[in-house]
């Protein structure tokens, strides 16, 4: 049931956008449509699509494969780590200053737009949002850009952060109702992050949130003063979630600047680090948690919010749950920011223990040092960007994760560090998929991937009692949830390099997925 609140931006959005993509679409589990970067609002990334299932897993074979050439240049620019979206049979996806349309059955090109852009981080990009007929998606040289769906025409691009920051894009914007969110991402010159909502027709601001206060707000105590909070990062990488019912979106947001060189910023370094609830028609700061208070080690905390609502400790809650960057999981209440679960679901040594809000206390003796210091997990984290997954048939929440250790180094010894103030060196890692309890913070099962290095598939899980992932070996594996039991797999070009979906289209479920710059979409066969 959603609330009339949300009800009303539904009514509101159809009304103005005819025979676009109906927004109520947005408010509950995908199933002929995929119209958001988790599916819903909901961040769960879990399909109640059941047509591909434990029992026929073995018969999945390929329908279709699409070749995104995006003219090379760039071995990390051209990889699609954008989960595609689908609406009315047509996929949309984006790798840095391109995005397509396919296709949802066939694979066939529809149309391929091209940003000439003026520089900036080609990092990745990881797709678009969409409203009625309107699409948008960001660009490394930071502009919002927006496209006609249908025909992919240009319809207007603003810039949305000053690329000679060293500012860049990557985000798939989120929309909620007539607010398409925006976020901002840079680490090497120390620039504040910030969160933006624009107007779906023009572009213009509507408003802004900011991820340090300023100078006698609530959160500056936590700064020692104006020129650290006017340099502090906190980056908003990734898209949030919502809940209608509440009104609220949920963010997480990254690292302090200066990286790894925390002398310059003593104290927790808010909102850095943390998940914040925000009203979506303002902006306003309604709760925090911050996962990793004061970090030196390049933990963003940007790691999808999920929210769902379930029993806790025998009663009903409405719950969101993180596995963060630094190695722990998270359980909080959504409505206040109250802390239910901590529980690390990898080794760790940074942190001397819990505090009474439930957060990580960091070791001073695990901060970067001239001579190096020994931590895990590494600078890339125990998880990354790629989206976790969470099956609400049986209470488990699902992670790429990583063991890892990493020597950190102090470079500048300044008392006012500038830009990145330090490095780490990586020692060993082994990636994994771990499947955590979420009332308990406890690992229910974890499968080890063979050979070193980090996994950077995203997860997804189905009502075919399916979890589907991605391994270093360029492998797509259906896992059986409760388990961790490998049912199937298949070797792709490449490593899965965003996070998988599905759809139902013409009485058949697709499964696509994408791997360098190759999109993949897998059937099985009905009876």
């Amino acid at each position: 049931m959603i609330s009339y609140r949300a009800l009303g931006l539904v009514v509101v959005a159809a009304a103005l956008l005819g025979d676009g993509l109906d927004p109520a679409k947005l408010l509950k589990p995908p199933v002929d449509t995929w119209p958001s970067y988790n599916g819903d609002y909901s961040g769960k990334r879990f399909s109640s699509l059941s047509q591909i299932n434990s029992t026929n897993i073995r018969d999945l074979h390929l329908a279709w494969v699409y070749h995104a050439d995006s003219g090379g240049g760039n071995p990390f620019g051209g990889q699609i780590k954008s989960t595609p979206l689908e609406v009315d049979g047509v996929l949309y996806f984006t790798v840095p200053d391109h995005a397509w349309a396919v296709d949802a059955i066939t694979g066939r090109e529809l149309w391929h737009f091209k940003w000439q852009t003026k520089g900036g981080i080609h990092i990745g990009n990881r797709g678009v949002g969409i409203y009625g007929d309107w699409l948008f998606f960001e660009t490394p040289d930071d502009y919002l850009v927006s496209l006609n769906r249908n025909t992919g025409k240009l319809r207007w691009s603003v810039e949305i952060a000053d690329v000679k920051q060293q500012y860049f894009a990557t985000p798939a914007p989120l929309v909620v109702g007539n607010h398409v969110l925006v976020g901002v991402g840079g680490d090497s010159l120390d620039v504040p992050g910030y969160l933006e909502a624009r107007d779906p027709e023009t572009g213009n601001v509507q408003w802004r949130w900011n991820s340090e206060p300023s100078p006698g707000e609530p959160g500056s105590e936590t700064w020692p003063d104006k020129e650290s909070m006017s340099h502090g990062g906190g980056m908003t990488w990734m898209p949030g979630t919502y809940d209608p019912q509440l009104n609220l979106i949920y963010w997480g947001t990254g690292n302090p600047n200066p990286v790894h060189a925390g002398q310059g910023r003593k104290g927790d370094d808010l909102w850095t680090c943390s998940i914040v609830a925000l009203n979506p028609d303002n902006g306003k700061l309604v709760w925090w948690f911050q996962p990793s208070p004061h970090d030196t080690h390049d933990w963003d905390s940007v790691q999808t919010p999920v929210i769902f609502d379930a029993e806790f400790e025998g009663k009903p809650r409405k719950l969101l749950a993180q596995a963060a960057r630094n190695g722990y999981f998270f359980l909080l209440d959504r409505t206040n920011g109250k802390h239910l679960v901590t529980s690390p679901f990898v080794s760790l040594n940074w942190s001397k223990g819990i505090d009474a809000r439930g957060e990580p206390i960091p070791n001073p003796a695990k901060e970067p040092k001239t001579d190096g210091t020994l931590v895990n997990p590494a600078s890339g984290g125990a998880t990354n960007w790629p989206p976790p997954s969470f099956d609400p048939e049986n209470g488990l929440f699902y992670v790429s994760a990583v063991e890892s250790y990493s020597i950190y180094y102090l470079t500048d010894t300044d008392d006012r560090p500038e830009g990145y103030g330090g490095r780490d060196s990586g020692v060993w890692s082994q990636s994994s998929l771990k499947a955590i309890d979420y009332q308990t913070g406890k690992v229910r099962w974890s499968h080890t991937f063979p050979g070193a290095g980090g996994s950077v598939s995203g997860l997804l899980t189905t009502a075919g009692k399916l979890l589907f992932s991605g391994d270093p070996s360029n492998n797509l594996i259906a896992f059986d949830p409760a388990s961790g039991k490998i049912l199937w797999h298949t070797t792709l070009a490449a490593q899965i390099s965003n996070g998988p979906m599905t759809y139902e289209r013409d009485g058949k479920q697709f499964l696509v997925v994408g791997a360098g710059d190759m999109l993949y979409a897998f059937t099985a066969p009905t009876k």
